[in-house]
């Protein structure tokens, strides 16, 4: 089992910075792939990045790409993601999940956490 814990969220106004963590305990945390998604008040669960095992590929979603950061410290067991440049349409509760084959594909991930709320005000 593993157990997801994610922190950071807030409100930030549109252009702005914020950091989101996700710390892991339980079993070994380099063995998963992990990722982010979002979900705004009535949509779906939309893929925001993910990272592998090791840390050498990240992915991402168009809409955040060259403003999301996804990274992994072994050493914590915390993954981040670090959000400049943001924009209303990013307001949404931030999960991080894990274990997953199919990155995109929030059905996929074996482990969830309980999800940190990001408001971008204007």
């Amino acid at each position: 089992q593993v157990q997801l814990i994610e922190s950071g969220g807030g409100l930030v106004q549109t252009g702005g910075s914020l950091r989101l963590s996700c710390a892991a305990s339980g079993r070994t945390f380099d063995s998963y792939t992990m990722g982010w998604f979002r979900q705004a008040p009535g949509k779906e669960r939309e893929f925001v990045a993910a990272i592998s095992w090791g840390g050498a590929d990240t992915y991402y979603a168009d809409s955040v790409k060259g403003r999301f950061v996804i990274s992994r410290d072994g050493a914590k067991n915390t993954m981040y993601l670090q959000m400049d440049g943001m924009k209303p349409e990013d307001t949404a509760v931030y999960y991080c999940a894990a274990d997953s084959v199919v990155i995109r594909i929030p059905s996929e991930y074996k482990y969830w956490g309980q999800g940190t709320q990001v408001t971008v005000s204007l």
